[in-house]
């Protein structure tokens, strides 16, 4: 209690701090989105100022979140020099609300050109303020979002800002239609569950791959793994534990409510959850987190792995992002009421994402893709590369029902009529939970099960805030326009039960067999980032963005650019580490053990002419093949790795990196793994899986 949000200029600190009429200027923009006068903003600079600089804060930075998937800062201290030669302390309302980075250096897919360099970043006080503490060093961080010199969007917040607001517009309507006059704003709400790897550091800095690339691009199994399911919510070590507590430490002092800590699935894989908040505090929270996690592990000689599969051969990490929606006045708009006429507002709601969800499968994929999730998604331990919905048996009842003419009866018992007022009561937990569906629902929340590790949730977020605003809009538009409204909502309420179940899914999303179902249904299947990509271009979707004022035609190409141009050269990084490694680290260690294999047989012989010498002559024999194979591999890989470099087209040249060289990397793999297997342990070059995954 007496360190949570102690390095937050949150709300209790703003009210203590701010004139009474600037605080309440200042929450009226919070809270209703009306413009922030610039008298306002110097007073509110001045007091954050004095606030930071009596936690020892020197500097500040506007804090944002560029396309790289990392923040991003640029420090300036507060000095002002003096005519006397002195310096005094300033941060003016105009330092709070603009700053000004290179725009032309961070990722813009050809929005600005190398020599147009001027962005803008600008201050968001909806996400509070925050202290970055680091080597005893305290920093003035101010959440802001980032656009380019012409005002596009450069970063993952202004849409994210921008989705939330489109959705509570929509939302708000249908509350209206169903004579709620007393909520003022919808908003979104997320509770990110962020999934990591721990390692020793030792470990960690003599193997490049996870330097360079987040994940082993080499590596034999270990002879045990996670078949014995001994680590899931096992007892968590001391030195874990400590790591964990110092976390904890950090994060409640950022005013971050992590609630929820487990060891995961795989050997050497943690978990950490937060308690729900507004999406857009949520995603700045979840970057921290991620931030935090990085940071406390080197006080404790760690490494933590955000990288969606550190590890071939044992599960990977992902985030699942439990979205809501809720009123300023407390109302979860997915919790199924006690009356019929909430649960009427409930079916709403929820026959909204079923339909948004089915349509705009393709942009909720997209929303969840990377280099990384490309190995985790369907390897039976996340869900397929398929968007299905799973609502559990008794709302999969009520949708059945609804196709057939209407709810008569609950599953749960009890008796109801069809209409508005006989809806049936529909209580929290009334079915199993699916780990195996993207996209279930969970009592009074969707969990959105498909998001990469490593991946900032804005981007799920802003689809999902999107595609349900959409729903909402064309809902409202329908029954603003009815002359009987509960008939027109029951009518509603069928047509979507029945033109959008083939998304709904309740079994086992790892089965073959729901591959092929799926198929049969029609639902789409993108197997990789690269095939999702286009989606962004189709006009179907570029209608519904620039509808809702989210992303503009320009934004989208921005973005389809710089997604296929990150998943190039993430690839393209991991092809030139794996021939560096093999060419300087395995091939060396396999020659010299063959070498030594060879010495040992003349020797032996030498020694004594009939010895038996078959067991190190078969094991020459099959290392000196892995060998020529090694060095085979290596030799293509930096063929077809050059060869992705000549090409100019950003798909094409994705396409050919997926195809070409990611599959020639497995072949490099395969054979340098096998060496792994017979070469001397103490001639291996670099910490195995044994090692890294147990020895904590």
């Amino acid at each position: 209690m007496d360190i949570f949000g102690a390095n937050v200029f949150n709300n209790s600190v703003m009210k203590e701090r701010l004139p009474k009429n600037t605080y309440r200027a200042l929450r009226k923009t919070i809270d209703e989105g009306t413009p922030l006068e610039p008298a306002v903003a110097d007073v509110v600079a001045n007091a954050m100022k004095d606030w930071a600089l009596e936690k020892g804060a020197t500097h500040f930075t506007h804090w944002f979140q560029p396309m790289t998937g990392v923040t991003a800062e640029k420090h300036d201290a507060f000095i002002s020099p003096t005519a006397d030669g002195n310096v005094i302390m300033e941060f003016s309302g105009k330092e709070l609300i603009k700053g000004e980075p290179d725009a032309s250096s961070f990722p813009n897919g050809g929005i600005r050109s190398t020599f147009e360099a001027r962005g803008y970043t600008a201050w968001d006080c909806t996400s509070p303020a925050f202290l970055h503490e680091d080597a005893g060093v305290v920093t003035l961080c101010i959440p802001t979002a980032f656009c380019s010199y012409t005002g596009e969007a450069l970063d993952r917040k202004t849409p994210l800002l921008r989705s939330m607001e489109t959705l509570n517009k929509q939302a708000l309507r249908i509350l209206q239609l169903f004579g709620n006059t007393e909520s003022k704003r919808v908003i979104a709400t997320v509770g990110a569950e962020q999934e990591y790897f721990l390692i020793d550091k030792k470990f960690y800095m003599q193997r490049t791959d996870l330097l360079l690339t987040g994940r082993t691009l080499f590596g034999a199994m270990p002879p045990k793994g996670q078949e014995m399911e001994d680590h899931y919510f096992g007892s968590i070590n001391e030195r874990v534990t400590a790591y964990m507590q110092d976390v904890n430490v950090e994060l409640w002092k950022l005013g971050i409510p992590a609630k929820t800590q487990h060891k995961e699935v795989a050997p050497g894989q943690y978990e950490i959850a937060p308690i729900f908040e507004s999406t857009n505090i949520a995603t700045d929270h979840n970057q921290q987190v991620m931030e935090t996690l990085q940071k406390v592990a080197t006080r404790h000689d760690l490494v933590c792995l955000l990288h969606e599969k550190p590890f071939a051969g044992v599960n990977g990490s992902g985030k699942h992002n439990n979205w809501s929606m809720s009123t300023d006045d407390g109302i979860n708009l997915l919790e199924p009421g006690r009356t019929p006429h909430q649960n009427a507002q409930f079916l709403t709601f929820l026959c909204a994402i079923i339909k948004a969800v089915d349509e705009h499968a393709d942009l909720l994929r997209l929303s969840a893709s990377n280099t990384g999730n490309d190995h985790r998604l369907g390897a039976n331990e996340a869900p397929p590369a398929i968007i299905s919905m799973f609502l559990g048996d008794q709302l999969s009842d009520i949708l059945k029902q609804l196709q057939n003419g209407g709810p008569k009866s609950s599953i749960q018992g009890g008796q109801l009529e069809i209409g508005v007022n006989t809806l049936p009561s529909l209580p929290k937990d009334s079915t199993d939970r699916n780990r195996t569906s993207p996209f279930a629902f969970t009592g009074n929340k969707f969990e959105f099960r498909m998001v990469p590790s490593s991946l900032s949730i804005s981007g799920p977020n802003v689809v999902l805030n999107l595609i349900v605003a959409e729903t909402l809009s064309l809902i409202a538009d329908r029954l603003e326009k009815a002359e009987d409204f509960h008939g027109e909502l029951r009518k509603l309420l069928k047509e979507i039960a029945t033109n959008h179940s083939r998304v709904l899914f309740d079994g086992n999303g790892y089965s073959e067999e729901w591959v092929e179902e799926a198929e049969r249904r029609g639902l789409p299947h993108f197997r990789s980032t690269v095939d999702a990509v286009p989606a962004l271009l189709l006009e179907k979707n570029i209608a519904i963005y620039e509808k809702h004022g989210v992303l503009d035609r320009t934004e989208l190409h921005s973005r389809y650019e710089i997604y296929l141009e990150q998943y190039s050269k993430s690839i393209n990084i991991e092809a030139l580490t794996m021939i560096d490694m093999a060419q300087k680290q395995i091939l060396p260690a396999a020659i010299k053990y063959v070498t030594t294999l060879a010495k040992s047989i003349n020797t032996v012989k030498t020694a004594y002419a009939e010895a038996e010498v078959s067991a190190q002559t078969e094991l020459l024999k099959d290392s000196s093949s892995l060998l020529a194979g090694l060095k085979q591999k290596i030799n293509d890989l930096q063929s077809v790795t050059t060869q992705a470099k000549d090409l100019t087209d950003a798909y094409e040249q994705a396409v050919y990196y997926r195809d070409s060289v990611f599959t020639m990397m497995g072949e490099l793999r395969q054979v340098a793994d096998q060496l792994e297997e017979i070469v001397d342990a103490n001639l291996w070059p670099f910490p195995t899986y044994s090692e890294m995954l147990f020895k904590l």
